[in-house]
Formats: C-alpha cells, structure tokens, sequence
C-alpha cells in the first residue's frame, strides 16, 4: 500500500507547460505484462537510451521517450518523483540499470527515492536501491532561481546567495 508521500507540482517554465498536447501522456506500467509489452514496443536503439519516467500520484509509473518533457509524460498532473530511467537485459528479463531524480521542471527532492522503488516493486522490475545519481534541487532566496546543488556546494550559481539545506522548490507542497 502507498504510504502518505509529498507530491510536486511542476515548476518549470511556462512555455514547456504550454506545449503539452493532450495525447502527450507517458505508458502507463502497472505490471510486468505492462512493461513487457510496452519494451517489445521499443527498438533496440531506444533501449539504449535512457528514458524519462514519472510516478503519479497514483503511484504508477509512467514512462517516454528521453527527449520528452516529464510534464507532457505526467499528463500535466503533480508527481511523486520524476527523472531519468534506463534498464538493461539480466538472465532474459530488463531491469532498471540506472534511475535519477533529474527533472529541472518537477525539481524533485532525493527523498523522492521511496515513490520510485513501490512503482518499480509494483511493476515486478528488478532495480537498484536508490537513486544512482541524486540530484540536489533547491530555489535560492535571493533570486527565487531553480539551482542545482553541486559536489555540496550549496549557493546559487546565478547570483552567489546561499542555499538552503532543506528542499524549497514549492511552497505549495501538499
């Protein structure tokens, strides 16, 4: 069962967010049967590639091409964790090889692991147990910028204010 979970709004630029069609949803994986048949879908070439996920807050994981937005993949909706997935074969099945929360329009916080691994569970995907590269996001205060923390360095790349510790992209967290 989903435990109580904090979901994310998309923060992102408004022209992505006006781009989004209607039929821009990612595929729907609720299953191994689902992820199967939504694999056999894909070349080879795809495969290689990382792909963009998210999980709603129905706690399903949705996933699109690399190169899509993950609010077009997320249907516009509020998330539970969204980033970047790639899988690769292990004894004739696929499993997640890499996973990150990388999403500068959803911005979500590492703590977001927990969402991501009930999907994957739910899915029946062998996977890491975290994230395999975190990405630390935060809005600084002084110029109300999205910044990405780098090697610990919490300052705003954009105007050298100080960043917080805790995760601040949306004031309007449910």
């Amino acid at each position: 069962m989903q435990a109580s979970r904090r979901s994310y709004r998309y923060v992102g630029p408004e022209d992505v967010r006006a781009a989004v069609g209607p039929d821009d949803g990612g595929a729907v994986i609720r299953t191994a049967a689902d992820f199967a048949n939504w694999a056999t879908a894909q070349t080879a070439g795809d495969l290689a590639e990382p792909f963009t996920f998210v999980v709603g807050t129905d706690g399903v994981l949705r996933l699109a091409p690399r190169r899509s937005e993950h609010i077009a993949c997320a249907g516009e909706d509020r998330v539970l964790s969204a980033g970047e997935m790639s899988f690769r074969g292990d004894g004739g099945r696929r499993r997640v090889d890499e996973v990150s929360n990388q999403s500068t329009g959803y911005c979500p916080d590492t703590t977001s692991w927990a969402s991501v691994a009930e999907a994957l569970d739910r899915a029946g995907l062998d996977h890491p147990d975290s994230f395999t590269h975190e990405v630390i996001f935060r809005r600084c205060p002084g110029c109300q910028e999205r910044s990405i923390v780098r090697e610990g360095h919490f300052v705003c790349v954009f105007c050298d204010s100080d960043l917080p510790a805790r995760w601040n992209l949306d004031h309007r967290v449910l």
